[in-house]
């Protein structure tokens, strides 16, 4: 059951980095603003915790190309592109987790090495109301690792895109077959 208090709302790296114009640009990223603005405004008026997570990676983390790692270099700590997007209406309350804060080891889920299971459980958070970037990556490693966890998962899709928009309707249908519920 959903309750104002046993709910919080996850951002998954809504970073300039992921967005039109960044390094690792998501296809159609733009298109999820007012549906994440709008999805904001709705926790704060249930009074809903806020949750973003952003990569805050080091100069020349492992998942860096000229590392051997698969994407291009993004999302460098205290950079223009790992700021949080500025038409995203985050309030100065929201809680940031950062993830990928180690040279040696990375991180897509918001909770592989964030402690973000503890935080969500001392406040009772059973119910977590989840978008962001990219779908097919750090989008399904957390929505993936919360149902792992025990939350009751609802993601809407319509404020997420994915790195291969292809791939976008199989994604869903396997979080959905995973136990989240998927509004489409």
């Amino acid at each position: 059951m959903v309750t104002s208090n046993n709910s919080a709302l996850l951002l998954v790296d809504i970073q300039n980095d992921f967005c039109t114009g960044g390094s690792l640009a998501v296809p159609g990223s733009g298109e999820i603003m007012p549906v994440v603005n709008a999805a904001i405004t709705d926790a704060q008026d249930k009074r809903w915790p806020i949750i973003a997570s952003r990569d805050w990676h080091p100069v020349d983390h492992c998942s860096f190309n000229h590392r051997g790692g698969p994407w291009p270099v993004h999302c460098v700590q205290d950079t223009h592109g790992a700021a949080f997007h500025p038409e995203m209406d985050l309030p100065a309350t929201a809680i940031r987790v950062s993830k990928g804060t180690a040279f040696e080891t990375d991180a897509y889920s918001a909770f592989d090495g964030t402690q973000l299971e503890q935080f969500l459980s001392r406040r009772g958070i059973k119910h977590l109301q989840v978008m962001g970037l990219a779908l097919d990556v750090c989008v399904r490693a957390t929505v993936q690792d919360a149902l792992k966890l025990g939350f009751d998962v609802e993601l809407l899709a319509a404020g997420t895109r994915a790195v291969d928009a292809d791939q976008a309707d199989d994604v869903l249908n396997q979080l959905e077959e995973a136990g989240a519920t998927v509004l489409r």
